[in-house]
């Protein structure tokens, strides 16, 4: 990917669009193992209806094509059938992709072949050493601690209970209990640390797998019992990315503007209801419009306390409209300390970034504490990370001379970033109309 500088577009005027967000980047890499796992035990063929096309689903894709797997369709609408079956010398690139280093060594585990993972050089520092211990609890041998390991397929394992470890990564319970039904006994997932961040995607996890007939109990906190059972094959329907949406809100957030993005789930298995409360919160006027959601930003909107444990994905944007409030105002994010864990150590980035451009942003131990102050023209750097670079975007609006580092990154969830955030200010209104 280029590492260019992209000039982010600046406007003193309040922005008017209506904007279309690709799939889910979540929903599709679960939809594509649950197909697989449906192939494994028979169940014949499945089909995934607007599916993400980025490079950490093309990453998922390219896995499962090295195991065995059909996955046809060029564009957003796949079908997935074959079977469980890798060549000699079998090797999954994971790039920078936590779905694909999480959920697929699970999937490999099933198979009777030697499959060696490897990644970007930034994917070697990412957590992963909780799920390969949890997969030898079951009896898998695995090469390695970290980035490269190899997984030895021996036709699956019996199941039982795994104490984890998941307070760095929801993904560790999420990638054990995509593949519990294909285990004989079914699988237990014991979550020992105090907490599981992004928790809502665990719920997604769960939420799917009871569409595709898997009985899961998660009635007891931090433990989840698959029941082992059938995948059913299924067509799924990928619902727009709801994280990826909310970069574009933040532009009616910081300029006073409204902008409506299309398709946004009334019922939804993302986090919708959390990314609502938090535009409230900011004083944003949230409506739903037929098969769309207004968003209309305040006048101005002070600092703010959150705690993003939940929805720490959402940090980048967050920070970005902390760093742009009313000025000498303070905003505490807080619940984020797993988020030294991610693409890169999105506290340091954040905190080095914002006030690389004259602001004020602390880190403490689970969080940012962010000083709104006017900031200045300069380079934002990206780290390799496609929430980074989004978040330069939404800073670019209000600072002109903003320069984001290799915004092409955001190719990992939004391929046409730089297109679509262009295209959303040609409705902008004149400064009066904010």
């Amino acid at each position: 990917m280029s590492a260019q500088l992209w000039p982010a577009p600046h406007t003193p005027a309040a922005v008017h669009a209506t904007v279309t967000i690709p799939g889910s980047k979540s929903m599709t890499n679960r939809a594509l193992i649950l197909a697989a796992l449906a192939a494994v035990q028979g169940g014949g063929s499945s089909r995934i209806d607007g599916a993400l096309r980025s490079r950490d689903t093309d990453l998922m894709i390219g896995a499962l094509r090295t195991l065995g797997f059909a996955v046809d369709g060029p564009g957003a609408d796949l079908t997935v059938a074959g079977s469980l079956n890798p060549g000699p010398s079998a090797r999954i690139d994971c790039g920078l992709a936590g779905t694909v280093l999480r959920f697929v060594p699970p999937l490999a585990a099933l198979g009777t072949r030697e499959v060696r993972f490897d990644g970007d050089d930034q994917a070697r520092a990412r957590p992963i050493a909780p799920l390969l211990d949890g997969l030898r609890g079951l009896g898998v041998q695995i090469d390695g601690t970290g980035l490269p390991f190899t997984v030895h397929g021996r036709g699956g394992a019996p199941g039982g209970t795994i104490p984890i470890d998941a307070s760095a990564s929801s993904q560790f319970v999420s990638g054990l209990l995509l593949c519990g039904a294909a285990l004989h006994e079914g699988l237990t997932v014991a979550h020992t640390g105090t907490s599981v961040p992004s928790a809502p995607h665990i719920a997604m996890t769960v939420a799917m797998l009871a569409e595709a007939g898997v009985r899961v109990d998660d009635t007891v906190a931090n433990r989840w019992r698959v029941a082992p059972g059938r995948v059913a094959a299924h067509r799924w329907v990928i619902e727009p990315d709801l994280s990826n949406a909310v970069p574009f809100a933040a532009a009616a957030v910081v300029t006073g503007g409204r902008v409506r993005i299309t398709g946004w789930p009334t019922i939804s298995v993302q986090p919708a209801p959390i990314i609502l409360a938090i535009l409230r919160l900011l004083g944003c006027a949230v409506v739903h419009e037929g098969s769309g959601l207004a968003v209309s930003g305040p006048a101005s909107y002070p600092g703010f306390d959150m705690d993003l444990h939940e929805v720490g994905e959402l940090t980048p944007s967050v920070a970005a409209l902390a760093a742009l409030a009313e000025p000498g105002s303070v905003s505490r994010l807080t619940g984020i300390a797993h988020l030294r864990g991610h693409e890169t150590d999105r506290l340091a980035a954040l905190s080095a970034e914002i006030t690389g451009l004259g602001g004020d942003c602390a880190q403490t131990d689970d969080g940012l504490v962010i000083t709104a102050a006017p900031l200045h023209a300069g380079v934002w750097h990206s780290y390799a990370d496609h929430r980074m670079a989004t978040a330069g975007a939404i800073i670019g609006l209000r600072v002109p001379g903003v320069l984001v580092e290799d915004i092409g990154t955001t190719a990992k969830t939004l391929p046409g970033f730089p297109e679509l955030w262009t295209s959303m200010l040609t409705g902008a209104a004149p400064e009066g109309h904010r």
